[in-house]
């Protein structure tokens, strides 16, 4: 992710799969400040913040784009070891950070801790990072309060669960809704652009266009 005008800070990322169920913590930062953000730290905070260390990250932010153990579990630790601030999601998946602690319990996870964002985020929202500037769409069907979270000029995306290559999230958890999951895709992610490359939850990266051409839920033959 870089941007090509001179005047225009340059942005390294680098995606690091945690815990046993693999889920995509994004590190992205800027490499003329080293100022970084996490996005939707799910667990392993130590091996999170070693990998800060090794690249020289000053963790600024943790940014999160749904309330769900596995993508918001180590957040607090983030923010209690650097101070930064917990930004996102839609104050609508708060049910879900309450419930962090007791849910981990449930799957024998110990390490995940309830979460008090210091800012929810909204339809619109924009986000800064040493100069780079990020944009908000609320992208409710997965969770209620679930966001994507996208640079225009760097052409990338973090969607979280609500897109992967060839799938889409799941629906199935409480307050999930199937056809509101697919209107936020389709009304809200494709406008982006098929160049649009994308960091999901889990697996590999891909772009809108990708999804568009052959995505058997959302692709264009079938929505």
């Amino acid at each position: 992710m870089t941007d090509t005008p001179a005047h225009k800070p340059k942005m390294e990322i680098r995606i690091i799969p945690v815990t046993p169920l693999q889920q995509n913590t994004s590190m992205i930062w800027s490499t003329e400040t080293m100022e970084g953000v996490f996005v939707d730290p799910g667990g392993e905070v130590d091996r999170l913040m070693e990998a800060a260390r090794q690249h020289g990250v000053k963790i600024v932010a943790v940014w999160l784009t749904h309330g769900h153990l596995d993508h918001a579990g180590a957040a607090t630790a983030v923010s209690q070891r650097t101070g930064c601030p917990i930004i996102g999601p839609h104050k609508d998946d708060q049910w879900l950070l309450d419930d962090i602690e007791a849910q981990g319990a449930k799957y024998g996870i110990t390490d995940g801790k309830n979460v008090r964002p210091t800012r929810y985020l909204h339809d619109g929202d924009e986000l800064d990072l040493a100069g780079n500037k990020f944009h908000v769409v609320h992208t409710p069907g997965h969770t209620p309060g679930h966001v994507v979270i996208y640079s225009k000029e760097g052409h990338l995306a973090f969607v979280g669960d609500v897109l992967f290559r060839g799938s889409i999230g799941r629906t199935d958890f409480p307050r999930g809704n199937h056809n509101q999951l697919i209107d936020s895709i389709v009304q809200k992610l494709w406008p982006l652009g098929s160049q649009m490359r994308f960091v999901p939850g889990h697996g590999p990266m891909s772009t809108f266009g990708q999804e568009r051409q052959d995505n058997p839920f959302v692709g264009d033959h079938v929505v």
